[in-house]
């Protein structure tokens, strides 16, 4: 019996294989392979591996735990805490903050038929690979960045309105806490990304002769592509300093404005696109690092995104780093030490 189950199993995920790599995408108006749409990359999968987690992937068994686990955690949050205020209403109910903008997912990612447990795939151990200087950088710079109330410069992008939470827009594009919707818009010489993280859009410019000059660093990098057969191929260099420490909540990280992102989109069927990307860091990280993830179809339109954090957030912390200077107060006793 388990050996039929186990080979059940395994031609199920040959088929998926083979489906997946006998498909062709659709040609748009402009003959170029139709990846325009609205997109997900909400999951439980993260870019790097948990410690709860030994390889890149685990059984369908495994993952269903994991995920009813993670369910019940929902549930109990979600419960009144006083038994006055009774259930939640359920009839005509509009679904909670993240319920329009896709929250983190209530799934492991999927990709052939596997569950995944991060999205790096090298190096092996699911762990980004920061060398000995750049893992100091990094350290010292997200250390100034949660102590460092005294000017809005060093707060970080989210706090300010700029990129919003770590800007999802990438590249590379990573889920966050919530809001993990792309819009995909195509033209004969361009393709839009349109991310709500925060208003971004995200412009790759096909076939150009070259990257812009040193000199000019547009948030979220200059992004160059072409067409590989059915992928997409997008380089990205000139990352504006402002934004390389990437506050991604569970998966924080730091490029420099060096770094070269290369991302490739192939759509693997009506339903989901293969994104694979790799980023070459030598200023911070040991090694090349690559990753994939599945972005998978979702319903439309995606909804405004309406940052308020600038507005009052940061405001109320400056006015706080104030006030502790006119009371005399070292930086040491107000957190506004590195």
């Amino acid at each position: 019996m388990k050996l039929t189950v186990g080979l059940a199993a395994a031609a199920l995920l040959l088929a998926t294989g083979a489906q997946a790599a006998d498909y062709h995408a659709p040609r748009n108006s402009f003959g170029q392979p139709d990846l325009q749409g609205v997109w997900t990359n909400g999951s439980l999968t993260s870019l790097e591996r948990p410690a709860m987690f030994k390889s890149l992937t685990i059984t369908e068994a495994q993952a269903k735990a994991v995920e009813a686990a993670r369910a019940r955690m929902r549930a109990s949050a979600d419960r009144p805490t006083d038994p006055k205020e009774g259930a939640p209403p359920v009839a005509n109910d509009p679904g909670g903050y993240n319920a329009s903008w896709t929250d983190p997912g209530t799934t492991l990612g999927r990709l052939n038929g596997e569950v995944r447990t991060s999205w790096l795939t090298d190096p092996a151990d699911g762990k980004l690979p920061y060398s000995v200087a750049g893992r100091k950088v990094f350290e010292r710079v997200l250390r100034q960045a949660r102590t460092d109330f005294g000017g809005p410069e060093i707060r970080p992008l989210g706090e300010r309105c700029v990129l919003g939470f770590g800007s999802s827009a990438g590249p590379p594009m990573l889920n966050v806490l919530y809001n993990n919707n792309y819009q995909i818009v195509q033209s004969p010489d361009a393709v839009a990304i349109v991310v709500e993280m925060n208003h971004d859009v995200r412009t790759v410019r096909l076939n150009a002769a070259g990257h812009l000059p040193p000199t000019i660093r547009p948030w979220m990098g200059d992004s160059i592509g072409h067409w590989d057969g059915d992928t997409l191929v997008v380089e990205t260099t000139n990352f504006n300093p402002g934004e390389s420490l990437r506050p991604y909540f569970g998966a924080t990280m730091y490029l420099s404005k060096d770094a070269k992102v290369t991302e490739r989109f192939t759509r693997v069927s009506p339903t989901q696109i293969l994104y694979r990307f790799e980023v070459a860091d030598p200023q911070i990280f040991s090694q090349t690092w690559k990753a994939e993830m599945p972005l998978n179809a979702t319903k439309g339109p995606v909804y405004e995104y309406a940052c308020h954090e600038g507005n009052y957030a940061l405001p109320d912390i400056l006015a706080g780093a104030r006030q502790a200077e006119k009371e005399g107060r070292k930086p040491e006793e107000t957190g506004l030490a590195e």
